[in-house]
């Protein structure tokens, strides 16, 4: 599959169906992670690959109301940093954008074989960081739900995620959000 395939066919798919998690697929995930450029190579990420029914149990109780679909989830790859461990020049903290490019990276290749990799912000970072034994100075910034698409639609969606997960919703119009030579806002 080619990278711009690739884009075009992630979805934040909600419903969805088991899927096997073995020992290569998390360091196959994780590999792709570490080719992700970061300031200086510093390589900020820290990734927990939760695949264990009882931690995911544990997991569960740290989500919103709305996010109950992630108990479908074969795996919840909970993804953290600190900015000690990147570059911080002036006011800009580099980790979090260093690690959104490790996850995308992530992501993009559950995409390739034929997983869906859904990133989430619902839930308690308190709570994961506390069952995952994940020391107090890193940041808790998503939890990414791996799982298989299920065609059915799972009654744990919600009215609305069950029409979003029908087609992909409307994506910016170029002129919206890019510009040549100057912002033009």
């Amino acid at each position: 599959m080619e990278v711009k395939e690739a884009i075009k066919k992630r979805r934040a798919y909600r419903s969805l169906d088991p899927a096997p998690i073995s020992d290569e697929l998390i360091r196959d995930l994780a590999e792709s992670a570490s080719l992700a450029p970061s300031c200086f190579n510093y390589q900020p990420w820290r990734f927990v690959f939760v695949r264990d029914p009882a931690v995911l149990e544990e997991i569960h109780g740290a989500l919103t109301k709305d996010n109950q679909w992630i108990t479908d989830a074969s795996m919840i790859i909970a993804v953290f940093s600190r900015k000690e461990d990147d570059c911080v020049i002036r006011d800009r903290e580099y980790h979090l954008f260093d690690v959104g490019m490790a996850t995308a990276f992530i992501m993009l290749r559950a995409t390739e074989l034929g997983l869906v990799a859904h990133p989430v912000a619902g839930f308690s970072p308190r709570k994961v960081r506390t069952i995952l034994d994940i020391p107090k100075d890193y940041q808790v910034i998503t939890l990414v739900n791996v799982g298989k698409h299920s065609e059915t639609l799972h009654d744990k969606l919600t009215e609305q995620q069950k029409v979003v997960e029908g087609e992909r919703p409307e994506r910016l119009a170029f002129e919206k959000f890019a510009y040549v030579d100057r912002y033009e806002g």
